[in-house]
């Protein structure tokens, strides 16, 4: 009924911006309905965590295993900002980056041979420091790193350029710093992935960068 009730509010507004907006939106779920992706379970014998992040990506492999037409799907995952807690090998830290490796893995094993049609890109603006910071942790950093994983990528390598640790090549004198522009890698991969002629338009006020030869 819910539904029904916000569907025929667009339908009045058929003049309104977002009138078509909102009947594309109604068509999808509809859609997306029909296709009854929960049913499929993971293939390949893949097991995902339990968890926000692992519970996700398998969502978002039932999408692409069912053939609705996804192009592009988002999801992210919290629970970095660690400060004293972060422990070691043990620790905070050390746990997300399992949840965060292990998801990963399963999402690849369960699209099977499909992943050669998908790339994932992960990024973060939550940098980590060099040494441990006031907070007795690693939280804030300035430089992070992406990683990219599927069809296509040039992977079994780092790419970059690796500015060292002494102090005098620190940014301010605590973090990494910052040598691949992350508008450069995402253009790179909506231009070879999804055929966008002119990919540094998706930043406004940005002319491109160099390239950073993941794709091939």
């Amino acid at each position: 009924m819910a539904r029904k009730g916000f569907e025929s509010l667009y339908e009045q507004g058929v003049q309104d911006l977002l009138h078509g907006t909102g009947r594309e939106t109604f068509e999808a779920v509809r859609m997306l309905k029909s296709a009854n992706a929960s049913r499929l379970s993971p293939a390949n014998n893949a097991e995902y965590p339990r968890s926000r992040l692992g519970e996700s990506l398998r969502q978002i492999a039932q999408l692409i295993r069912a053939d609705v037409g996804l192009e592009i799907a988002f999801t992210d995952a919290d629970g970095w900002d660690t400060h004293v807690g972060q422990g070691a090998e043990q620790g905070q830290l050390a746990n997300r980056l399992s949840d965060f490796a292990a998801s990963l893995a399963a999402f690849s094993q369960d699209l099977g041979d499909r992943i050669a049609d998908v790339v994932v890109l992960t990024m973060s603006e939550f940098g980590r420091t060099v040494a441990e910071n006031g907070n007795r942790g690693t939280d804030h950093g300035h430089a992070t790193a992406m990683l990219l994983l599927g069809g296509g990528v040039r992977g079994g390598k780092v790419y970059g350029r690796w500015p060292g640790l002494a102090r005098e090549r620190l940014y301010e004198g605590r973090d990494l710093a910052v040598t691949t522009d992350f508008r450069a890698l995402f253009s790179e991969v909506a231009g070879r992935q999804l055929g966008i002629a002119k990919p540094a338009t998706l930043f406004p006020g940005w002319s491109g960068g160099s390239a950073v030869g993941v794709m091939s």
